[in-house]
């Protein structure tokens, strides 16, 4: 467990020692920002015109779920470029025999690079966090629904980042890492609009439909199993490509 842990510092100061983790950090912050600013704007303009009680609707309800379902899409775009590098650059200079000749199981390797990548992205989801929970000051806001919807992006950010983690053992080329990342993440968000039957097993396997739940405030332990499993199997499936890689020396 210690290995773990060391791994994962090592990671996240390889991260923040780099120009593109500052960079991604502060864009995130901006469009996020944005777009909790105007969703906060278009609240009180929406309400303002809504003088009924029946056509009246909560903050949180109303801004919350909207960012949120925002940053599962910025994202999107994010994670595959922070995953990108994990193994993949280690295989590109070479470094992995390093990682394979080290006193640490591959399964510490892996756990230590998903936890350390995780822990910069818990940053961003906590940041997000207190954007929201700063307007206890000017409205009524639902703290279980932030947090509801701030453990539906957590778990969505860490299912990205299992998945673009393998992805990066697949090749030597960052770049090449990231897009099918990308590619592979898009398709698993938006495979249930292909499906026309509504108990086709494509609805239960899109990431976005286990994430609404959450996203209103709802907790189903069928949702977070679904992404701890998401997560579990590429992790594992990770180590055992490595397992394969050493294994051929």
């Amino acid at each position: 467990m210690k290995m773990i842990f060391v791994i994962a510092g090592k990671e996240l100061r390889s991260l923040f020692a780099s120009p593109m983790a500052w960079v991604i950090l502060a864009m995130l912050q901006l469009l996020l920002g944005l777009f909790f600013a105007n969703g906060v704007d278009r609240y009180f303009v929406s309400m303002q015109g809504a003088m009924a009680p029946e056509q009246r609707m909560g903050f949180t309800a109303f801004v919350v779920p909207q960012v949120f379902g925002i940053a599962v899409l910025v994202l999107l775009t994010a994670v595959p470029l922070l995953t990108m590098r994990l193994i993949a650059e280690e295989r590109k200079s070479q470094t992995l025999v390093f990682l394979f000749s080290a006193p640490v199981s591959l399964f510490e390797i892996v756990l230590g690079k998903f936890v350390g990548l995780m822990t910069f992205i818990t940053v961003v989801v906590m940041l997000l966090v207190a954007m929201a929970l700063s307007m206890h000051v000017a409205t009524d806001l639902d703290t279980a629904h932030v947090l509801t919807n701030a453990l539906g992006l957590w778990l969505m950010a860490a299912a990205f980042s299992a998945l673009g983690i393998f992805m990066s053992s697949l090749t030597q080329q960052p770049i090449i890492a990231a897009i099918i990342s990308f590619i592979a993440l898009l398709g698993l968000i938006i495979i249930d609009s292909f499906a026309a039957d509504p108990e086709s097993p494509l609805n239960y396997l899109s990431l976005m439909r286990h994430f609404e739940p959450l996203s209103n405030g709802m907790l189903s332990s069928a949702d977070i199993s679904y992404f701890v499993l998401f997560i579990a199997t590429f992790l594992v499936l990770t180590v055992r490509r490595l397992d394969a890689d050493r294994l051929r020396g």
